[in-house]
């Protein structure tokens, strides 16, 4: 079958190929024909070092599609399911889970450590466990999640991570409140997701701070009262708050640099949450005395913050009534063969979502 690989981290592009076979099916895990699948900016960070992750690997993580065989104990879905892919199942039995925080269950990561491909090369590995720059992947069956037959798979693939992400930073972890101020820094598919949470959750102005025109127009589609560039962001937060801060700020880039800027223009009591997923050598530097003067809120928000499959079912009943909008999200189209082409559509800001059709 044909998979997109990267051979060795730090490669920058990705390398289509047909020799690739999808491995470890048996009990307990399913077998998805890819129909659809994102592009995340995770994705370029894992492939860049970033993130950490063995080579050689099949980027994607963000994906949908339809079982073609489950394995012994597999009772959740059967051949012909049309489902989404959640790249960090819960275990449902480890401290994180009995406790009720799912979104923290360590059982998914050890699946990025397993090969999920081979080629006649030898084993390759599938991002975070999944790696759905795949025509074939297989799974955990606990990653296989059913949709209903009227969510398109490019929608439901988006489902999967970005809006999750963004949409439940907003409202789970930050839980935004009626009336207040929000700035969003980065408006890429999880930024804009966020700006949709805070919309939804009644802020009262959302700016969003992005480098990229395009970006910034885009915001103010999505629920953005207003849009700025980096360098304006001290001017908007005099004009706005009076030069207090913000009540949310919401960091979805991943850098310190990027951090401490969302740090200091968030209001002393106010909420700086953290999205962006940065390096393991990338430290935000606060001082004892502003830590303990400010009383600022520094909240890491992972995936959404909150039980992931409860977060699947009210993405897909807020974009039913019209109250969120996926589509518009999806800027560019590509076929497999074109992947390369989606990794510059991210790296330049000019895609909001790349849709990879498979």
């Amino acid at each position: 079958m044909r998979a997109a690989v990267l051979h060795e981290i730090g490669q920058e592009k990705l390398e289509v190929l047909d020799d690739v076979e999808a491995v470890g099916f048996g009990a307990g895990k399913v077998r998805i024909r890819v129909r659809a699948t994102g592009l995340c900016h995770s994705d370029l960070s894992a492939m860049s070092g970033v993130l950490p992750q063995p080579g050689p690997f099949v980027p994607g993580h963000e994906g949908a599609g339809e079982i073609l065989d489950v394995g012994d104990g597999v009772t959740h879905v059967k051949p012909g399911d049309r489902v989404l892919m959640c790249w960090l199942p819960a275990c449902g039995a480890c401290p994180a889970c009995k406790r009720g925080q799912t979104h923290l269950c360590l059982a998914g990561f050890m699946n990025a450590g397993v090969p999920n491909f081979k080629r006649p090369a030898g084993d390759v590995f599938g991002f975070a466990g999944t790696g759905t720059f795949a025509e074939e992947v297989v799974v955990d069956a606990k990653c296989a999640v059913p949709i209903p037959d009227d969510v398109p798979f490019d929608i439901a693939a988006l489902i999967g991570c970005g809006v999750t992400t963004g949409l439940g930073a907003a409202v789970n972890t930050a839980d935004v409140r009626a009336g207040s101020s929000v700035a969003v820094i980065g408006c890429g598919g999880v930024g804009i997701s966020a700006i949709q949470g805070a919309r939804l959750k009644g802020a009262a102005q959302i700016v969003a701070v992005d480098p990229v025109a395009a970006r910034r127009e885009a915001a103010l589609r999505f629920g953005a009262t207003e849009a700025v560039a980096p360098d304006a962001i001290d001017d908007a937060k005099q004009r706005i708050t009076g030069g207090e801060g913000f009540d949310y700020v919401f960091e979805v880039v991943g850098k310190s640099a990027t951090a401490r800027t969302a740090y200091e223009t968030t209001r002393r009591g106010g909420t700086l949450c953290v999205v962006g997923a940065g390096a393991l050598d990338d430290f935000l530097q606060v001082n004892m005395f502003e830590l303990f003067f400010d009383e600022k809120r520094i909240l890491p928000s992972m995936y959404g913050g909150g039980d992931v499959l409860t977060s699947y079912e009210r993405a897909i009943a807020l974009w039913r009534a019209g109250r969120i909008d996926l589509e518009g999200l999806i800027t560019h189209r590509v076929p497999l063969a074109s992947i390369n082409d989606a990794l510059d559509q991210m790296r330049s800001g000019e895609a909001l979502r790349t849709c990879i059709e498979i």
